[in-house]
């Protein structure tokens, strides 16, 4: 049974997703860390945190195709 929770988290997630794809990394962060709030052992939502920190130190190129890309191992 999924809880109320997470509900609110899905819609978070998704919510942040968008703003992530659109290259909006301030917004995206802002929103996983609210379903992060709710749910802090959420594994995607903190991945996508630490991506979208990494895009606001070094963006990538207007071409960006929505693939993240490691730079170290």
């Amino acid at each position: 049974m999924i809880t109320d929770q997470q509900l609110q988290l899905i819609q978070f997630y998704n919510q942040a997703l968008a703003l992530y794809k659109e290259r909006k990394w301030s917004e995206a962060r802002a929103m996983f860390q609210k379903g992060l709030a709710l749910v802090p052992d959420d594994g995607p939502s903190q991945l996508y945190v630490t991506r979208c920190d990494a895009y606001l130190k070094d963006p990538p190129d207007a071409d960006w195709d929505g693939v993240f890309v490691m730079k170290t191992k």
